[in-house]
């Protein structure tokens, strides 16, 4: 797999060398990382686009952002780089319509970090890479694996639809059964609490943790009838302790150096505190690998996994390799749900 991966050409590769022009597609965080890298690559933008309802009059590093349509107008045919993330099915749809009438590349930069996956990094990382495919438990999995691995290296985005299943399948894999108790780290406004109990024949308690103060306070109000239920306004890390956090961006909030002072738990410590739990549910931003490193004890006692493995560029085989280092006994699965990017890529455990 990996020799044939490293026979393709790379997003970046492409971009450096088509001769149409190129149309960066969205102004968010990835859009401002795409054009860093493209910058260092040498490689040229002749225009930055949105969707229609998010153009107004603005600019974006230093183009004025125009819609798909005036693009099209002053363009004509041109290469899309695709720099934004979404599961709505009709922006899905419409990125695949989009796809006739242009060639949609997607050039993958991670959500945290500063890993770039390109051929180099493959290559940086085949051994690691080897070892998390061969653990998977299942074909489905290596599929999975390998077209997320062949996405973030060619930047095609029907690597990643050839490879989703829906959240059904995946549920079916955990079988949550009765008396479940859930821990959820990254509990967000409730939306993974109330997935939970649509899924769960019956639970004894459910512990949701999540660090953004005024996300805490919506969770806290749309979980205020559940029983059995308790909220905790923390980060979640690989020890207690205190952590400097960038708050106020709702799901996206995460650990950050010059941010504000916030408490952080470890899952042991959650563990002794309120017992066992069989389900752990992870999506902490980039921080999947130090609460598995707070995890170790409660990991011993095989709680079912749901870990998100999309927010660094190693996390698909990283966060795979360290579950089967600390409890071998873990059967792992991966799956990808209906995505624009490889977001929503996630490992379950039984």
């Amino acid at each position: 797999m990996i020799e044939e991966l490293l026979k393709l050409k790379s997003s970046w590769e492409f971009l450096q060398s088509t001769t149409l022009p190129i149309a960066v597609y969205g102004t968010g965080n990835g859009a401002d990382k795409v054009f860093d890298e493209f910058e260092k690559l040498g490689i040229k933008v002749s225009a930055v686009v949105a969707s229609d309802g998010f153009v107004r009059k603005r600019t974006f590093r230093g183009f004025e952002v125009k819609s798909v349509s005036q693009a099209e107008n002053e363009l004509g045919n041109f290469v899309v780089a695709l720099c934004f993330a979404s599961p709505l099915p009709d922006v899905i749809h419409s990125i695949k319509e989009l796809s006739k009438r242009h060639r949609v590349i997607m050039p993958s930069v991670p959500v945290y970090g500063d890993n770039i996956f390109n051929k180099e990094f493959l290559k940086d990382n085949i051994n690691e890479i080897k070892s998390a495919y061969s653990i998977l438990a299942d074909e489905q999995s290596k599929k999975v694996f390998e077209g997320i691995i062949r996405f973030q290296i060619t930047g095609d985005l029907n690597c990643c639809f050839s490879c989703e299943t829906d959240k059904n399948e995946a549920f079916s894999i955990l079988d949550l059964g009765k008396s479940e108790s859930f821990l959820d780290l990254g509990a967000y406004r409730g939306d993974t609490v109330e997935e939970f109990l649509n899924y769960a024949k019956s639970y004894s308690k459910i512990v949701a943790v999540e660090p953004d103060k005024r996300t805490f306070k919506k969770l806290q109000t749309n979980c205020e009838s559940t029983e059995n239920f308790t909220a905790i306004n923390s980060a979640v890390w690989s020890c207690d302790c205190t952590l400097k956090f960038d708050g106020n961006k709702g799901r996206g909030a995460s650990a950050k150096a010059d941010g504000e002072e916030i408490t952080a738990v470890c899952v042991d410590s959650l563990f002794d505190k309120f017992g066992k739990f069989t389900y752990i549910n992870t999506d902490i931003e980039g921080a999947e690998s130090e609460m598995l490193d707070g995890a170790n004890k409660a990991l011993k006692t095989k709680p079912k996994l749901c870990i998100a493995a999309y927010h660094r560029s190693e996390d698909i085989f990283a966060l795979v390799n360290q579950v089967n280092s600390i409890n071998p006994e873990y059967k792992i699965y991966l799956r990808h749900h209906p995505h624009i990017s490889f977001w929503d890529t996630n490992i379950y455990c039984i």
